[in-house]
């Protein structure tokens, strides 16, 4: 049996904290993993910026729930369901997932938590484990499963590397240069193939 492994935002969703720095003009808050590499420090600039800004749950949640499926995701999971396990691995959060989850029709989705604080504050964040994302698929190997794996960041290539087979998703032009070792595809029609080839079954488009 095969597991599909995917991440969330910039493969099947816009990135939120894109979507949060344009609604509020803070242009730090428009970095993500496929920048900064270290997530902790990430999220601490984030935290940060949050703090600095009086901004909390409330105010990124409104944004969240405007966010749609990037254009052809929807049909690209329905796809990738018919013929895989799938599970979305996701440096995101729980309290933020729920509206998107539910665009894509409720796939497993494992994430982190948010310490929100009782006037709304972003107080902290709470990481599942260290490097989850490919200790995830070391679990699965672990179950016997063979697991493809799909990303665009730097935080999915550790996932990549652990996968029977990797590949990048729509990832911009630094992160797919220093990982050649994996396809880099840009369309999801591109990316069903990917799948297909990487696949010990026979599929079909």
């Amino acid at each position: 049996m095969e597991i599909a492994c995917l991440d969330l935002e910039g493969v099947l969703i816009p990135e939120i904290w894109i979507a949060f720095a344009e609604k509020t003009g803070i242009e730090a808050l428009r970095a993500t993993t496929r920048d900064i590499p270290d997530y902790d420090q990430l999220m601490q600039q984030r935290l940060r910026l949050l703090a600095e800004h009086e901004l909390g749950y409330q105010e990124i949640q409104e944004v969240i729930t405007t966010l749609e499926p990037l254009e052809g995701a929807v049909e690209f999971i329905n796809w990738l369901k018919e013929r895989f396990q799938v599970v979305i691995l996701s440096d995101t959060f729980y309290e933020f997932s729920q509206p998107l989850m539910r665009h894509l029709g409720f796939p497993t989705l494992l994430c982190h938590r948010l310490e929100i604080g009782a006037d709304g504050s972003v107080e902290d964040y709470k990481i599942r484990q260290k490097d989850p994302k490919r200790q995830s698929v070391k679990a699965f190997h672990g179950l016997n499963y063979r697991v493809i794996a799909a990303g665009d960041s730097y935080n999915d290539t550790t996932m990549l590397a652990e996968a029977d087979q990797g590949i990048l998703f729509m990832a911009p032009d630094n992160v797919v240069a220093e990982f050649p070792q994996f396809p880099a595809v840009f369309t999801y029609t591109d990316l069903k193939k990917e799948f297909i080839k990487a696949s010990e079954r026979e599929l079909e488009l």
